[in-house]
Order: C-alpha cells, then structure tokens, then sequence
C-alpha cells in the first residue's frame, strides 16, 4: 500500500509533475518546447562575427541599390525577344484553310517517299491537301484597340489556339502595318495564380504560423531579386558582388524570419556564409581555369547586346550562388537543428559525440541533397543533353564543350559546398552547445538534487495526507 504513493515521489523519476515539485518537473520538460537559450558569453561571441557581417550587407545594399528597374525609355527597345514591347489580345475566330491557298508550308520533316510523292502531284496529279488554322486575333488594349490580325497556323504547330482565348501580343511601331502586331505568347496568368494559391494554402496547412513566415520570407528574397539584384546588375554593377550582398541579405532575413532570432539559426547562418564563400572562390577559379565566358545561350547574348556594360562571366558566377543559396539553407538549418536535438535527448554527450551522431545524419542528407541538384540542373538541360545524344561526337567531346560544361562546373561547384557546409555547420554547432550548456549540467543535477530531497519529504507529508484521505473514505465506505 505504502510502495506504490513512495515509488511515485521518487525524484530521480521523470515523469512526476506534481504541484509541490513543480520546480523538478520543469527540469525535465525543457526537451518538449524550444531550444535552452545559449549563454551572454556565447551570444556575444555569435554577436561579435554577425553583427558587423549584417552591417556590411546593409552597407552594400545601401552603396549598391539601383533606385529602380532601368528606364526603357532612355534605353531604346531593340524588338528583340523579351524586350519586345506587348499589348493584350483574344482570338476572336478560328477557321480551317488549306496550307496552299495561303502560301503556308508545314514545317515537318519529310518522311522518305512523301516528298517524290509530292512532285508527282505537282507535276500531273492532284497535290495532298494540308489543311491549316487560320486565327483571328483582336487586339485588347493599348492605341490599336479594336485592331484585328490574321496568324497562319500550320498542322505541325505545338501551339494551337481556340476561340475566346487570351494572348499576349508583340507590337513592333517601325514595322509595315499588316505586321505590326504578332502573338508573343498566351495569357496564363489565371492557372499561374491558382497555383500560387494552392502552393501558399498547402504550406499554412502544414506549417502553420511557420509556414506564414516562410511564405513571407519567400515574398522578401523575390522582392530583394527583382529590386535590388537584377536592376545593380543591368545598372552596371559587378555582377557576383550584386549576388553576394543580396544572397546574403535574403540568407539573413529568411533565416531569422523562419527560425527565430536564436543561436541555433546564428550558426546556421554561420555555416551558410562559409560554404557561400568555398563556392564563391572555386566558381571564381574553375570558371577562369576552363575559360567560361557565360554566353552561351541567346538570351545571355541579347542581354549583353542591350547592356554591353555587364559582365557575363560573372552573371554565371552570381547564378552559381544564388542557385546554390536554396538548397545551402535546408542543409544547415537541418544539421543545425539535429545537433541541438542530440544535445537535448544526451546532455552528457560531448562534442565528439554530437559531431559523430550528426554526421551520420548528415551523410543521408548530402546523398539525397546532391542528387537533387544534379538531377534540377539535368532536368532544365534536358533538350541540351538530348541534343548532345543524338549529336556524331563522343562523350569528352560533349562535356568539354563549353555549353555542357558551363553546366558541368556550376553543378560540381555547388555541390561541392553543399557537401562541406555539412561538416563545417556540424562541427560549429557541435562546439557552440558543447561549449555552452555542458558546465550547467551538473549545476542542474545539483539543483535537482537538492530539490529533490527536499520534495522526499515534502512526499512522506503528502503521503501521509493521503494515508489521512485514505482512511476518511474508508470510514464513508463502511
């Protein structure tokens, strides 16, 4: 009767939470909510490094910022591409004529045979005939409003078009009137927004308050790309200090705005900036070495027709970096959040002990990481590598190329720091809770000892109340 109310005031027991061992209990509980607050010595250390690195970026932003988007009308339109200036439009009908009756040719390749077929056809016997679209477009803003075009399309467009459907059309002033305007792309903006929508509700859903905050930090790096990085870098700016400073603004504020102003996200920053810095300086080096020049590409060569001023080269280094900055973010905050976690489930356990146990973690992490960004960047090259596949050339031939390899060296460079921010942000935060919370593990255990002998016979008394309560319900029972 006496060994059950005895064992349930034990204080080396975990689980009691009574009301005169509240202090005890709190003891225990520390693993269920946030991270054990580091001490004022570490977090001037922490200060010490980051507050100066955040006033450098705040320095740049402020020496760096463009004031705007460049004005195209200081800067003449050349036509071309997405400089092209647009207005909206509808098709208004849609109607099948034959391909010869408006001097349009298929585009498809001529099958063997087809094409002796043909020149009988021409010569004596009826041609085949192929039949085509031909769409009426209206133009829906801007000074032609009202203005209506025909556009010719052939059997083997990718590109059909249906009545009733938006468009968004390229207006060339210097050209003949009847080609004036011409269909630049569809309006899409409504599936676009829907699947903004649904990207946005799915991460509320899941992450809660943590996910408004990261749709939020989401929201800020965006507006630091097209505010502050793209407009330095048309304005003239070095191109990887552009991507620098703002992939180290967006670095800050997404990381405390999603994980909090602690320690814990401090060294997650820390190791962040170090692998930012490895991939910075071997981007810089293999770049050089393999002589890139980044203009491989026609919109790399219309930027650098309209802007002569920018350095292309390091447009590929600045892309090397922010590319990477995504993905750098998850592994730290992860191997961050996995060495505090260690810590909180083994305070005895050292700094050794945490590194090692992490960098099993870790290991998984870089594997599943690093095939991720090769197969991202094998996936935005696809109609390259199908090209190369098909291409008379062998395989050193096509990864030596300077398209391929571009790609080559901006997937292993990234690669690289994500495989080192593993170790470098394990080892920091390894040192920093080793560091901090192991002299107070014993002050605790003194404490709680002391607590608990105190709470001994705090629960001999409350026993006894018991025994007294036990003994009233007995004498009401009978």
């Amino acid at each position: 009767m006496t060994s059950t109310p005895q064992r349930q005031h034990h204080p080396d027991e975990p689980g009691h939470a009574h009301a005169g061992a509240s202090s005890h209990a709190h003891g225990h509980s520390h693993s269920h909510g946030p991270a054990t607050p580091v001490s004022n010595h570490l977090r001037k250390v922490i200060a010490a490094v980051l507050i100066p690195f955040a006033a450098a970026v705040v320095a740049g932003l402020i020496v760096l910022w463009p004031g705007g988007t460049p004005d195209h009308k200081a800067h003449e339109r050349s036509g071309l591409g997405f400089d092209q200036q647009t207005v909206a439009g509808r098709v208004v009908k849609v109607e099948e004529v034959n391909c010869a009756d408006v001097n349009a040719q298929p585009q498809q390749p001529v099958e063997p045979g087809q094409e002796a077929a043909n020149q009988e056809g021409g010569a004596g016997g009826p041609a085949k005939k192929t039949v085509c679209e031909r769409a009426t477009i209206e133009v829906t803003s801007g000074k032609d409003k009202g203005r209506t075009f025909e556009e010719i399309v052939p059997p083997n467009a990718s590109r059909k078009y249906s009545t009733g459907q938006k468009l968004k059309l390229s207006y060339a002033p210097k050209a003949p009137k009847n080609l004036q305007y011409s269909i630049s792309d569809v309006e899409r903006a409504l599936p676009m927004a829907l699947l903004a929508g649904l990207f946005a509700l799915a991460v509320v859903a899941v992450g809660r308050l943590r996910g408004v905050f990261a749709l939020v930090a989401l929201a800020v790096s965006f507006g630091v790309l097209t505010l502050f990085i793209l407009p330095a870098i048309l304005a003239g700016s070095n191109p990887l200090v552009v991507a620098v400073i703002g992939g180290s603004a967006i670095m800050l504020i997404a990381l405390y705005m999603c994980h909090g102003l602690t320690a814990r996200t401090s060294v997650a920053v820390l190791g962040t900036l170090i692998s930012l810095l490895l991939i910075g300086l071997l981007g810089s080096l293999f770049i050089g070495w393999a002589s890139l020049t980044g203009n491989t590409d026609d919109q790399t060569g219309l930027v650098h027709g309209l802007y002569p001023g920018i350095e292309i080269r390091g447009l590929l280094l600045a892309g090397v970096i922010i590319g990477s900055l995504g993905v750098l973010d998850d592994v730290t905050v992860t191997q961050t959040s996995a060495v505090w976690e260690l810590r909180e489930a083994d305070p005895t356990a050292g700094w050794r002990k945490l590194y090692a146990a992490a960098m099993r973690i870790g290991r998984d992490h870089i594997a599943s990481v690093v095939n991720t960004l090769v197969l991202a960047y094998a996936g935005a090259s696809l109609p390259l590598l199908l090209l190369f596949s098909i291409a008379d050339s062998g395989v050193e031939a096509v990864a030596t190329s300077e398209i391929v390899a571009e790609e080559i060296v901006r997937t292993l460079v990234g690669s690289i720091g994500l495989v080192a921010s593993v170790p470098v942000t394990t080892a920091l935060a390894a040192l920093v809770v080793s560091a901090d919370r192991a002299p107070r593990v014993g002050a605790e255990r003194g404490g709680a000892e002391q607590v608990g002998a105190g709470q001994v016979g705090a629960g001999q008394g409350a026993g006894g109340g018991r025994s007294g309560r036990g003994r009233r319900r007995r004498a009401r029972g009978r």
